[in-house]
């Protein structure tokens, strides 16, 4: 009899019925036995004994785990426990669009990142942090995520005499530049074509290219891999010169008359 009462209590939720999540604080340094009560008040089991005995026959007493959770009353305490045992804390997901600067990053989050040299190597994509994560986090998360799409093209950039920050740099006015996986090979092969000519880039996303020569002092922006793969494997045209319609259409010319004549045709 007193075994079917403990199988109930640690296997039949609080309520089958309420699916409203709850969001749960395990403090650092908490025991056990805190957080039984803690989860008894909180409405979310029926009795701290029964997460107490069930952690504890599981040997799970020394592997709980500070965070904040999301849990309900509709969860029994295995998969309550489990949870606190696992560290399968709360997350928020955020989508870092292509392009995105710092500033945008830290609007999106509502947090500042600390740091310094940070455009460029913030990578762009879906991520998953902690409710309350940290800026230093998100930076690590972000970074890493960067050196593991970067790291295969390292012997191609060396290879090529440029720098990663150089390649970056150049993916970053791609990025704001054009759309599509084929005008932006075209255009990495239009700036680079400039830059070993010292012929000013003349890029709109960066107007300090129209006033000095070379790359921008830093990257503009966070570039996505596609970007980063044109900047690394730029094509070869006949063009120096292009131009984006209103419309979103790169228009490519060979000469400067062509361009001249572009503009006065697309960007009356």
């Amino acid at each position: 009899m007193l075994s079917f009462w403990v199988g109930q209590g640690i296997y039949l939720p609080k309520s089958s019925t309420s699916v409203e999540e709850k969001l749960f604080l395990v403090e650092k340094g908490q025991n056990l036995f805190q957080i039984g009560e803690n989860l008894e008040r909180e409405g979310l089991i029926k009795n701290k004994f029964f997460f107490g005995f069930y952690v504890l026959i599981k040997g799970g007493r020394a592997k709980l785990q500070a965070g904040e959770y999301s849990l309900t009353p509709s969860m029994n305490i295995t998969e309550i426990a489990q949870k606190i045992i696992s560290g399968e804390v709360a997350k928020m997901v955020v989508t870092i669009p292509e392009g995105f600067r710092v500033q945008q990053i830290e609007e999106r989050l509502g947090l500042k990142l600390p740091g310094e040299n940070l455009e460029g190597f913030l990578f762009p994509d879906t991520y998953q942090f902690p409710l309350r994560a940290s800026g230093e986090d998100v930076v690590k998360k972000m970074r890493d995520n960067f050196e593991k799409k970067f790291t295969p093209y390292r012997n191609e950039v060396s290879g090529a005499g440029l720098t990663p920050f150089q390649v970056v740099t150049m993916a970053s006015l791609i990025e704001k530049e054009v759309k599509t996986k084929e005008d932006k090979e075209l255009v990495s092969g239009i700036l680079w074509k400039r830059f070993k000519s010292d012929m000013p880039l003349q890029v709109d996303a960066a107007m300090e290219t129209y006033e000095r020569l070379g790359l921008p002092e830093n990257p503009i922006c966070n570039p996505g891999l596609e970007s980063i793969k044109a900047a690394v494997y730029p094509k070869s045209s006949e063009y120096w010169y292009y131009l984006s319609t209103p419309e979103g259409e790169t228009i490519f010319s060979k000469t400067l008359e062509e361009h001249n004549y572009a503009k006065s045709k697309y960007l009356r």
